[in-house]
């Protein structure tokens, strides 16, 4: 980094930080103490060049963020010789996520760009033999579908359209695409205003709303339209739309003679109440003609046909109206006659699903004790692991995620995953496995990270087994007493793994011991697991994760008087429970939470899911048990300095829940303070700063009540 552009950025950077300041002082943080200003200034200042302070950092510090990089979307060329992958980085000059394609041998040998610039390349297919790929990219300024030879290198934009295609697949002859689009229709408003007086100058005229759904977190409002299938030439022409009717439809598929399509699609007329109610169908490309091939009550979807093109594969379940219920594998016959459940045996949640080249088994991902493997299962239901150890997708909380493709020949590619580092790419074959990348080499090989311990210990509630890891900071002394942060996951139905974590990792380079743990009702524990909090949430993932707290003070290293709490989403109704709960956390932070059930029902993007998934009525059919479960009624006990956090452009967690916690504080008298994210969505962390600014938002306010480890000679 030059010392022009270090200067640059610092400036830039200061003003940003006079935003963050005006905000905490705006909002009562006080008192601003010398130690808080140096650690706004630690945490912001990282732009000057190292020269300047004389050394270099060994711990991961805030600016590190923009330096991470790793791969995503793995995809094997069909012979197994080759694999192109997504390698995403960071543009510290415009705040923007960047992602080119690479190209490596299986053996990671010849490892190389094969598309570059500071632009979005993403979603690589191989055609079926290998010649080609397709792929989206917006290096024109919009988001275009491209077809590259890769024998010469040469490309054409095969889809020019204001709108993104998506679920792109192959015709079996290669030489065509189906592929899914958003196509607006036009509703006019039933409103008609007169004709405004030459020159007059009138507000826009009134928006008329009639949709259950009419606004998405991520999106904002939503425009009117549906998505469509269509197919395009591969030598080049105008994409033909398929369908037409007043529905979605996703995941195009080919028949194995190219005549028809599969897809999925929920074609019912009360759709918008009856979410998850979708079935898959056929439709036939010379005629239009439309079969549904299956019927069950429950989301049916995500069509693969065998090889051979006799079976059909897909993922469901039947629908029971639970907070959580697993995704299952079936195979029926093309026509979807003679379905069957081949995933019964399998407590685990099927996805990813890709057919043996022998049309005798399956592939799939599957999470199991928050380890993501690929698997093969055979048309019987017998599970042959292949291998474990993927993720890394998930920057900032530690998730589990994970992606692979395989070849014909048994040799797969994976997203590699470390609890040191983001997603690398794996190969492998049978289990014999290599890591072909380090896409953070720069950066890590000198960086000291918290070292990651993994935990059992059992709930105080029932003696329930409850998974999670211990992250302790670089250098950790065992002799000496170290504050705590306990970091929850949200979903609530998701959960957390051994895989890389920037904001985790950004606490414990403070000095903090860092807990975070799968509670019950965490995914990858099995449907009974899952189900523990059904309609009762929050409830005993309460005493799971205070359990939790009493493991790790139990080892003798936490300072007991310096614990703290914070998480995001349902990890941010678990963290206003607990302050509501109990009096033992120092300072909490609560992130885009929900606080009133019943108000958060109404108001969220997914009202016709959470009034029916989540709780047996709507709200004011049972008021107090919505109540019983909101954070809000126990308001009253809270005694701890508790920060909310919150994207203001949120639609998922909206930031009136927040708005409603920090009045109720600060009428309880309560220290608080509240942090609005100007223009983020639910996903605060998409964009890179707003990532650095929630970290530092949090150890912000911990910092204020956070004292220096002591020797534990010095207790004695």
């Amino acid at each position: 980094m030059s010392g022009n552009n270090a200067l640059y950025m610092y400036l830039t950077l200061t003003s940003d930080l006079g935003n963050w300041t005006l905000v905490l002082n705006f909002l009562d943080l006080k008192p601003i103490t010398m130690k808080s200003i140096i650690r706004l200034f630690s945490l912001f200042l990282l732009l000057l060049s190292p020269s300047l302070y004389g050394q270099v950092s060994n711990r991961l510090e805030m600016l590190d963020i923009f330096n991470l990089e790793y791969v995503s979307d793995p995809q094997i060329s069909p012979d197994g010789s080759k694999v192109i992958y997504v390698r995403n980085f960071k543009d510290v000059m415009t705040d923007r996520n960047l992602s080119n394609l690479w190209i490596a041998n299986f053996d990671g040998s010849q490892n190389r760009p094969l598309t570059t610039g500071e632009h979005n390349d993403r979603s690589p297919i191989w055609s079926h033999d290998g010649s080609k790929i397709v792929y989206l990219s917006n290096k024109s300024g919009q988001t275009e579908l491209y077809l590259r030879w890769m024998d010469t290198g040469d490309e054409m934009v095969l889809v020019n359209s204001e709108k993104t295609p998506s679920n792109i697949s192959w015709s079996p002859d290669d030489k065509y695409l189906a592929f899914s689009m958003f196509m607006p229709v036009a509703k006019p408003s039933p409103i008609q205003m007169p004709a405004k007086p030459a020159g007059a100058k009138w507000n826009n005229p009134p928006k008329y709303v009639d949709d259950l759904t009419w606004r998405m977190d991520g999106v904002g409002e939503l425009p009117s339209g549906y998505t469509q299938l269509f197919t395009v030439p591969v030598s080049g022409g105008t994409p033909r739309q398929i369908t037409e009717s007043h529905f979605n439809h996703s995941s195009p598929e080919w028949s194995s003679d190219g005549s028809k399509l599969y897809f999925s699609a929920n074609m019912r007329d009360d759709a918008e109440l009856e979410i998850q109610d979708s079935d898959i169908y056929t439709i036939d490309l010379s005629t239009g003609d439309i079969k549904q091939l299956t019927k069950r009550y429950g989301p049916d979807g995500d069509p693969k046909i065998s090889p051979d093109g006799k079976l059909m594969a897909y993922l469901g379940y039947d629908d029971l109206y639970k907070g959580y219920q697993l995704s299952r594998l079936y195979v029926a016959n093309a026509d979807g006659s003679n379905s069957k459940l081949i995933s019964g045996n399998l407590d685990r949640d099927v996805s990813d699903i890709t057919w043996a080249a022998d049309s005798k088994s399956i592939y799939f991902l599957y999470t199991d004790k928050a380890h993501v493997k690929i698997a093969n299962i055979n048309l019987s239901g017998k599970v042959t692991d292949l291998t474990e150890g993927l993720g890394g997708n998930s920057i900032g909380r530690p998730y589990t995620s994970g992606s692979y493709s395989i070849a014909a020949n048994g040799n797969y590619a994976y997203t590699w995953a470390e609890t040191k580092e983001p997603a690398d790419l794996g190969t492998g074959n049978k289990g014999n496995n290599r890591r072909v990348t380090k896409v953070n080499e720069d950066l890590f090989d000198h960086k000291q990270l918290g070292k990651v311990e993994e935990i059992w210990y059992k709930s105080s509630h029932d003696g329930l087994d409850i998974h999670g890891w211990i992250v302790t900071p670089p250098d950790f002394d065992p002799s000496k007493k170290y504050p705590l942060i306990l970091e929850i996951h949200g979903g609530p139905f998701t959960s957390y793994g051994p895989e890389f974590s920037a904001e985790i990792q950004l606490m414990a380079a403070q000095g903090y011991v860092v807990l975070y743990t799968n509670p019950r009702g965490s995914t990858s524990y099995g449907e009974a697991f899952g189900n523990e909090i059904n309609k009762n949430y929050p409830s005993h993932d309460y005493d799971d994760l205070m359990s939790g707290v009493d493991e790790v003070i139990s080892r003798g290293y936490i300072d007991e008087s310096q614990l703290f709490v914070t998480g995001g989403s349902g990890g941010g109704v678990l963290t206003s429970w607990i302050v509501g709960k109990t009096d033992r956390f120092k300072a909490a932070v609560v992130a885009k939470p929900v606080i009133n059930w019943f108000s958060w029902s109404l108001n969220a993007d997914m009202s016709a899911f959470a009034t029916r998934y989540w709780f047996e009525k709507k709200p004011w059919e049972d008021p107090e048990t919505y109540m019983k479960h909101s954070p809000i009624s126990y308001v009253g006990n809270v005694t701890t300095p508790t920060m909310l956090l919150t994207g203001e452009a949120d639609l998922r967690t909206p930031i009136h829940e927040s708005e409603q916690f920090y009045t109720a504080l600060k009428l309880q008298g309560v220290e608080t303070a509240m942090v609005r994210i100007p223009g983020a969505f639910h996903g605060i962390a998409a964009q890179p700063s707003n990532l650095i600014g929630k970290v530092a938002a949090i150890l912000t306010w911990f910092d204020k009540y956070k004292t220096e480890p002591v020797s534990l000679e010095r207790d004695k």
